[in-house]
This record gives C-alpha cells, sequence and structure tokens, in this order.
C-alpha cells in the first residue's frame, strides 16, 4: 500500500509464514501428538500410582519421584496441546489462535510445583527431627516400576519425531525422572539393608531440588511470553543492525518489537526508513526472509516510515496520553 502523502503504511503478508527458509521445526504430524499421548496417559497413571505407594509405604522419595513425574506428565500434555491446539484456526476474537493455552498451562503447572516443593520440604524436616517407618519392600517395588515405565516412554518417544522442539523437551524431562527411580531405588536399598529411614527424607529434598529447578525454567519461560518478553536468543540491538548491514536501500529500523506467540513462535513489527528511489515491496519482502532465515521469525509486520525522521512510539512510558 503506497501512501503518497506522507503517511506511515506497511506491508503485512501473511501467505509468507509458511516459506519453507524459515521452517526449523519439523512439521507436527500424528505420529508426534499419537506418541506424545500415550505416553501422557502412561506418566500420569504411574504418577498417581507412585503418590499412593510412597503414601501406603511411608516414603516420602516416593512422593517427591511422583511429583517429578508430574512435571513430566505436564510437559507431555503441553506439547499434546501445541499438536492439538496448533491445528486449530483463529477467529475474530483469538487473531492468533488457541497457542497462548500452552503457555498459561505451564503457568499454573509450575505455581502447583512450587507449592508441591514446599510441602516436600516441610514434610521432609520434619521426619529428620521425628523419622517415620518406611517399608523398605514396597518402596522398593514401586521405584522399580517407575523406573520401568520411565523407560518405556522414554523409547516411545523416541519413535516420534525427535528433531521436534516438544518431543525433545518431554524426552529430557523423562530422562530427568529416570535419575529420580533410580534415587528412589537406592533408598529403598539403604533403609533395607540398614535401616538408616532419613536416607528418604534426604533424597526427597534433592528430588525437590531438580522439581524447583524445573518449575523456575518453566515459569521464568512462561511469564517471559506472557509479559510479551524478547526471545532470549534474540537481541534487539544486533537484529537491527543486521538488517542495516543485510537488507539494501534502507536508512534505519526503528520502533521494533519482537515477542513469541507461544513457545518457540516469535513475531515481530517494526518501521523503516528507505533511501530514495527505493521500492518498499522489494525492501519489505527483504526484511521479512531476513527474520525467516535469521531469527526464524515466521509473521512479521514491516511498517514503511515515509517521513523518515524518528518519533516517539506510542507505546513508550513518556509518549502515554499521546
Amino acid at each position: 500500500m503506497t501512501n503518497q502523502h506522507g503517511r506511515s503504511t506497511h506491508t503485512h503478508d501473511h501467505s509468507g509464514h509458511g516459506h519453507d527458509h524459515h521452517s526449523h521445526a519439523p512439521q507436527v504430524g500424528e505420529n508426534n501428538e499419537r506418541v506424545v499421548l500415550v505416553g501422557f496417559a502412561l506418566t500420569a497413571s504411574f504418577m498417581v500410582a507412585e503418590f499412593i505407594g510412597g503414601i501406603l509405604s511411608g516414603s516420602l522419595a516416593l512422593v517427591a519421584d511422583a511429583g517429578h513425574m508430574l512435571t513430566d506428565a505436564a510437559a507431555l500434555a503441553l506439547a499434546w496441546a501445541a499438536f492439538r491446539f496448533g491445528r486449530k484456526l483463529s477467529d475474530s476474537k483469538r487473531t492468533f489462535g488457541y497457542m497462548r493455552l500452552e503457555v498459561l498451562a505451564g503457568f499454573v503447572n509450575a505455581i502447583t510445583l512450587f507449592a508441591l516443593v514446599a510441602w516436600i520440604t516441610y514434610e521432609a524436616i520434619q521426619r529428620l527431627f521425628a523419622p517415620h517407618p518406611v517399608l523398605a519392600g514396597p518402596m522398593f517395588l514401586v521405584a522399580v516400576l517407575g523406573l520401568v515405565v520411565n523407560i518405556a516412554v522414554f523409547f516411545m518417544l523416541r519413535q516420534g519425531d525427535t528433531d521436534h522442539v516438544n518431543i525433545r523437551g518431554a524426552l529430557l524431562h523423562v530422562l530427568g525422572d529416570l535419575l529420580g527411580s533410580v534415587a528412589a531405588i537406592v533408598a529403598a536399598v539403604v533403609i533395607y539393608l540398614t535401616g538408616w529411614t532419613p536416607i528418604d527424607p534426604i533424597l526427597s529434598v534433592l528430588l525437590s531440588a531438580v522439581i524447583l529447578r524445573a518449575a523456575w525454567a518453566l515459569l521464568r519461560n512462561a511469564v517471559q511470553i506472557l509479559m510479551e518478553g524478547t526471545p532470549g536468543n534474540i537481541e534487539i540491538d544486533a537484529l537491527r543492525k543486521h538488517i542495516l548491514d543485510t537488507v539494501p536501500d534502507i536508512e534505519d529500523v526503528s520502533h521494533v518489537h519482537v515477542w513469541s506467540i507461544t513457545s518457540g513462535k516469535p513475531a515481530a513489527t517494526m518501521e523503516v526508513s528507505l533511501k530514495t528511489g527505493a521500492d518498499y515491496r522489494t525492501v519489505s519482502e527483504r526484511v521479512k526472509k531476513t527474520l525467516a532465515q535469521r531469527y526464524a521469525i515466521g509473521h512479521a509486520t514491516v511498517e514503511i516510515d515515509w517521513a523518515n525522521h524518528p518519533r516517539d512510539c506510542p507505546l513508550s512510558e513518556h509518549a502515554h496520553g499521546h
């Protein structure tokens, strides 16, 4: 849209969002969705069983490991939700579709995990001062079954597309839970051989630290996206300089905003000032191509500043009320 009267205009091309050159993640297939759903069902089912086993055997380490499996189940559920809702089309009320549901679910999950860690830590301290009896036999059996389930889920997930970001993330979660199952097995063996029950709350605190680390990363990522923060792998100044250095006929790049619609789906808006004689269509397409290839930004709005002079961004603090 060319405006010859000094007004700003912009180009916004939805047809360019599917360019092959910025498709770093493989296409989501039904096999990925099925594998993740089955993995979630197995993990969530045994999570409940392990929690009950921990309560009945008196093992806080099993309860903590069940909490860690909750992070796995949540990761698998979020991956499945991303596959499922990612196919739903946007509408006039939800112009970006339902992709943010994944982020909202992650935020709620992180808060829940913080509460779980607080309870486990409190209970562990109580048990260090007043040891509880722990049934080593049932504890060992449940921990071994948990290890078997985690191994099964791990190999099941490997049948999916391991290059996909959600599949890869779920694999890392399951690998972490394998360590939790091994820790519970070690605690059961120590209690059976020596009768030293403090090993149970000690290992439960160590497992809680692992849960806390995962919960913090999940919360930080969710808040960053919900606050429309710049993705961690993108520096605004470096992006602006790269466009100026690589795209011809640009005088300046300003008002650059980059955020994530959901995890792994960045979007951007910016204004560019053109040199004399530049073709705005060509420049706009080159900027979008650069954003897609260099930063995997497939959704970009490039506005042309025909006045070619800096002005305050309406979103900046000092411009409020204008």
